[in-house]
């Protein structure tokens, strides 16, 4: 859903959990009680968290919140700096509305018999939303992060996290955050990148939608008003998820940044590619130029690189300079 300016963020922890111990740093949560078991759990991904008493996908770091918060930029940040697998909800829309589809979901039918001015003017925010598939996307995120490797340590951001896989045991509270903007911070982020009127309000609901939700589920927020820099906010979810950073495991060799950063371009490419594949669309996928992550591995390097589709798979995505 784009990328935002460098100059963003600032926040103020709201912790999840039943009680909250104060520290130097601020808040900090201690959970009492016990949770209740998933009904299921995948052998291969899913394992004990013993304190705890709750069945998690330990090796899944969790960022979620509605667009606008710089979600995106903040876990590339991290997961390029400590050599994690990043995994983005916006690169699977298109695989995700395809599902949709192919289940014979109503809103998804909808969506996709409309013009443009029918989407995006002529409908409502309520029906908006209704048509992002919001809720439906939840569990094909969850999917798909069961079918990736446990190996190294896996950041998974975007709007569609679904905060009850905290409640509920899937997603370790210590390991999960929400950057929820302020409204005015949101609405000023989106006027800055130049977002049109349907879109921007859309966006705004999913703010009070998912704040709401991760009210419900108890997950630990980090609010957002525009004080701190990229820089501080990447710090801060640092902070947050530093015991999950130094237990690992992470990517130690160049090469094998290198092999994570190279997925994560993909991804971007095949987002591109799955837009302009629907019956609908108009454009070559191949001739869009998209920014994406430069290749080189350097756990310092943040460069990106806007070039077209088709470049990222004749050769590796360099920043100028880099090697």
């Amino acid at each position: 859903m784009g990328r935002p300016p460098s100059a963003l963020l600032s926040a103020r922890v709201r912790p999840g959990g039943m009680t909250n111990r104060m520290t130097g740093d601020g808040l900090m949560t201690t959970i009492t009680g016990e949770a209740r078991l998933p009904s299921a759990a995948t052998a291969y991904t899913i394992v004990v968290v013993e304190e705890l008493g709750v069945q998690a996908l330990r090796h899944v770091l969790w960022i979620g919140g509605p667009p606008g918060t710089g979600k995106t930029t903040v876990a590339a940040r991290i997961a390029r700096r400590h050599g994690l697998r990043w995994y983005g909800t916006d690169t699977r829309t298109w695989q995700h509305r395809d599902r949709a589809l192919g289940a014979g979901n109503m809103a998804a039918r909808r969506w996709e018999a409309m013009t443009p001015e029918e989407r995006w003017v002529q409908s409502t925010p309520a029906e908006m939303l209704d048509m992002s598939l919001h809720v439906e996307r939840g569990p094909m995120v969850l999917d798909d992060l069961r079918a990736l490797p446990d190996s190294p340590l896996l950041l998974a951001e975007g709007s569609t996290i679904p905060a009850h896989a905290v409640s509920n045991g899937i997603a370790d509270r210590s390991r999960a955050v929400w950057l929820i903007p302020t409204f005015e911070f949101q609405r000023s982020l989106l006027a800055a990148r130049g977002t049109p009127p349907g879109p921007t309000a859309l966006y705004l609901l999913l703010r009070d939608k998912i704040a709401r939700e991760a009210s419900e589920h108890s997950v630990p927020t980090l609010i957002l008003d525009g004080s701190l820099d990229l820089e501080a906010a990447v710090g801060a979810v640092e902070e947050l998820f530093a015991k999950a950073l130094a237990e690992g495991p992470r990517a130690e060799t160049r090469a094998e940044r290198r092999a994570l950063l190279r997925e994560a371009n993909e991804a971007i490419a095949a987002q591109v590619r799955g837009y302009y594949a629907r019956p609908w669309a108009v454009g070559d996928a191949e001739s869009v130029v998209r920014e994406f992550l430069c290749e080189c591995g350097n756990t310092a390097c943040n460069a990106s690189v806007h070039v077209p589709v088709a470049a990222v798979m004749a050769e590796a995505v360099l920043a100028p300079g880099h090697r």
